[in-house]
């Protein structure tokens, strides 16, 4: 067994791995950046090094700086956790070169599943259904749009490198091609430095099917079933499960045996994940679900299957690395009730989804089920990371019960002033369609505004609230109660709102928090004090958190409609398009491409028509 080991991580999955490996009497060490200085990961760990600036390009992406660290403080393996360096087959090889244990598989294997199209070439060979498509090395934009024509829209164009589902754009026509190959194309270039895309038909009614298997040394590999990941927005899974809803057996054996062959094809190592997708219009068949891409690491959803095999794939991954054979056998591994498991994230629904950032002043989780994250309160949450802070995980003896378990657990949950997701994961959960089970990846798309925030509570409901907050009495939670004789002014969420109250005193607390179903609201008393904050006039265009102006889609001085690309910005690894609020002139541009903002930061004026 290791000795000692070097996380290349940060947040919950640093946390995830420090825990296994302290149970294994194995030492660990962290690497940390400026941003995560007093973070978790590395007051877990025995022993930390700083590895840098806060950009991620600048610490945890700097491959030589993580070998350094490991060297330094004598570490003889490194674990990559997932992101970041996890996938890159060249650091793997400098790990290996370096005298150190890659926990992880061949560097010949990262290669070999970490391009799409050449992994559904070798796919094809190995005899692995995968997606009608175009893969080529001619990137010729016209070209592209003539195969893609041939295809048959709608269709997804796919970058070839990462996953995460950037780079990746659905095309419902001919005329939006163009548009969606560049900003696929962009993308793919900023996350991976390899804008070569492919193109798959869409799958209609589409259903994330993936399966966990594991190799080891001695050429033995194995699956661990399948999960359900279908419940996405933009590409990015919210909530997963195992097994998959309305998987028979005979399926089930179909697919797995097919993810089987697909690692043993590149002599796969370790933990990796083999992604499918399913044409859901018929229910689960074998003859409908296709090959999509391998993730050559431990992913982000990997709870759910050891809650339901009761395996700890951390615990195997540094077996294997430390030479020893897959702890159990296929005939040995079965599946045991369901989980799910939702992602929290510091982003915000009723603003687009934008990231939130700032100090976790309450981060209250619930003390049932499991729940992995790598922030408490206090934590200070960056523009420099992605911008999810937990994962909670339930398991049941059947689906229902692991479903109710995470509704409860999700809308126990409150974080403030950073928004989170919270209230609109409890929405996700109780959607009819998801309870059901008739899932597919635009579930969340067509459920629209149905998961949006529903607005604040009620006069009604806040007055008791009210009374608590003038009395100086402790957070309380929603009552619903009769109608008061009195009223008075307070903010809630800043925003002025008159309340019937009770008779009150001269000395109110300062503030109330009052969370219900995963939504926190502050309600202070209000105090007029002559003084307010300028708001940025109708046509200001400001930026909604820092981040770097990537495009610049307009000059001073041109017309914009309605919706029209002003700005895309980059944060917290994603692009947000700032648009054209209403028709009109752009009469001052502050934007340049390459520029780095702060939050609030004025980037375009539009000055509108006249008219």
């Amino acid at each position: 067994m290791l000795k000692s080991l070097l996380i290349a991580n940060r947040g919950e999955i640093a946390c995830r791995v420090i825990r296994t490996a302290r149970a294994l009497g194995i030492r660990t060490v962290a690497v940390y950046s400026d941003a995560d200085a007093n973070a978790l990961h590395m007051r877990m760990a025995d022993e930390a090094v700083h590895i840098g600036p806060s950009p991620a390009n600048e610490s945890y992406l700097v491959g030589d700086k993580i070998i350094a660290a490991a060297k330094d403080s004598g570490a003889e393996a490194i674990h990559p956790g997932y992101g970041f360096l996890s996938e890159n087959a060249d650091f793997a090889q400098a790990v290996l070169d370096a005298g150190l244990i890659w926990v992880g598989p061949k560097p010949a294997s990262i290669r070999a599943m970490g391009l799409k199209d050449a992994a559904k070439t070798l796919m094809d060979k190995a005899g692995v259904p995968t997606t009608p498509g175009y893969i080529g090395d001619n990137q010729d934009p016209d070209y592209l749009a003539e195969r893609a024509a041939e295809i048959g829209y709608p269709v997804l164009i796919k970058a070839v490198a990462g996953g995460g589902g950037k780079g990746m754009r659905k095309v419902e026509a001919a005329e939006g091609f163009a548009d969606g190959l560049q900003s696929a194309q962009r993308e793919a270039k900023a996350a991976f430095g390899n804008d070569i895309v492919l193109i798959e038909k869409w799958v209609e009614s589409p259903r994330h099917i993936e399966v966990q298997v594991f190799g080891d040394s001695l050429g033995n590999v194995v699956h661990l079933f399948e999960r359900d990941c279908s419940l996405q927005r933009r590409h990015q899974k919210v909530i997963e499960e195992a097994p998959a809803p309305g998987m028979d057996e005979a399926t089930r054996a179909s697919v797995c045996d097919a993810a089987v062959r697909a690692a043993k094809a590149v002599d796969y190592e370790g933990a990796g994940t083999i992604e499918f997708i399913a044409d859901g219009s018929e229910g689960l068949r074998a003859d409908h679900i296709y090959f999509m891409e391998m993730n050559t690491r431990l992913q982000v959803e990997h709870p759910v299957t050891e809650e339901i095999t009761g395996v700890d794939l951390v615990e195997w991954q540094l077996r294997v690395a430390s030479g020893e054979p897959i702890p159990m056998q296929q005939d040995e591994l079965a599946i045991n009730g369901h989980a799910i498991e939702a992602r929290l994230y510091a982003e915000d629904p009723a603003s687009g989804f934008l990231p939130s950032t700032g100090r976790l002043e309450l981060f209250d989780l619930p003390d049932m089920g499991r729940v992995e994250t790598g922030v408490g309160e206090g934590a200070d949450i960056s523009p420099f990371y992605d911008p999810m802070i937990a994962k909670l995980i339930c398991h049941g003896a059947s689906r229902d019960e692991a479903l109710a378990g995470l509704r409860e657990m999700v809308a126990d949950s409150a974080v403030w002033p950073v928004k989170s997701n919270a209230g609109f994961l409890v929405r996700a959960l109780d959607h009819p369609d998801f309870v059901a089970a008739n899932l597919d990846t635009g579930l969340i798309g067509r459920a629209g505004d149905d998961l949006m925030p529903q607005g604040a509570p009620t006069d009604e409901e806040l007055g008791e609230e009210a009374d608590a907050l003038i009395q100086g009495g402790p957070m309380a939670g929603f009552r619903l109660n009769a109608p008061r004789k009195d009223s008075a002014w307070f903010l809630l969420d800043g925003d002025p709102v008159e309340l019937p109250v009770g008779t009150g005193v001269e000395e109110p607390a300062e503030e109330l928090l009052i969370a219900s179903e995963g939504e926190v609201w502050q309600l202070q008393p209000f105090r007029a004090d002559g003084s307010g904050a300028a708001a940025a006039g109708d046509g200001a265009i400001l930026a909604p958190m820092p981040g770097k102006i990537i495009a610049v889609s307009v000059a001073e001085g041109d017309a914009v409609k309605t919706g029209d690309k002003l700005v895309t910005l980059e944060a917290m690894k994603m692009e947000h398009s700032l648009t054209a609020p209403f028709d009109g002139t752009v009469t001052e541009l502050k934007a340049s491409q390459g520029a780095q903002v702060q939050k609030d930061a004025a980037l375009v004026v539009v000055t509108p028509d006249e008219s």
